[in-house]
């Protein structure tokens, strides 16, 4: 055998060992398949069950997954009822949005702190706020007066008709009408600017209460500096 054939030869040898260790090494692949797990759990009943599987009888309980090594690999919770599953998602609804009212909240604090840095601040809002009600009612009470002076007046002029009223003028007898609705007005419309200070008051309370803590924070001292 020339040296060129024998070189061909041996080259044709090892292309067909390569091929062969190749399919070998594919067919240990597939031969091995997926990575065995085993699951754990105790039922009902107190006994524990193994299976390479999720356990039927357990799916009303948390089970464990464990590696062929015997590690822990993960768990997997119980299996829900269509019930459990509405209550476990309203559940999650309502945390999510209590989530979002607190960070809504936070949100709402850090823009009244800008608004009212100190109570001065703040204290200062609310005698403005409250100095314009009082404003409105002291010139509501002026009216108030003037509408019993006028009312006084027309009484005496009714004096003269107390045994028959109804035979007073008509005029009279509009005016005392018309004065008397205006002074029920007025009392409503004072009635309405005591709540509005409550209101007021009530509110500027709330933040005052808010932003308390952010102030006293503020205003700590920071320790030395190290």
């Amino acid at each position: 055998m020339s040296d060129q054939s024998c070189c061909a030869w041996l080259g044709r040898v090892a292309a067909g060992l390569v091929l062969a260790t190749f399919g070998a090494s594919l067919w240990a692949q597939g031969a091995a398949g997926p990575i065995p797990q085993i699951y754990i759990c105790t039922d009902a009943g107190g006994r524990k069950l193994t299976s390479d599987r999720p356990i039927v009888a357990c799916n009303d309980r948390e089970q464990t997954i464990l590696n062929p090594s015997g590690t822990v690999k993960a768990r997997i919770g119980p299996v829900l009822t269509p019930f459990e599953q509405s209550q476990s998602e309203a559940r999650i609804r309502a945390e999510q949005k209590e989530r979002a009212k607190k960070e809504e909240e936070k949100r709402m604090d850090r823009a009244l702190l800008i608004r009212y840095p100190n109570p001065a601040a703040h204290q200062k809002d609310r005698a403005e706020a409250l100095a314009q009600v009082v404003l409105v009612k002291q010139l509501a009470n002026a009216r108030m007066t003037d509408l019993l002076a006028e009312r006084s007046q027309l009484n005496d002029e009714m004096a003269f008709y107390a045994k028959d009223p109804s035979k007073a003028p008509a005029r009279l007898q509009r005016q005392v009408a018309s004065v008397t609705q205006s002074l029920a007005e007025q009392e409503r419309f004072l009635a309405e600017k005591d709540k509005e200070i409550q209101r007021i008051n009530a509110n500027f309370d709330d933040e005052q209460e808010r932003l308390e803590p952010q102030w006293q924070a503020n205003s700590t001292p920071a320790g030395p500096a190290r």
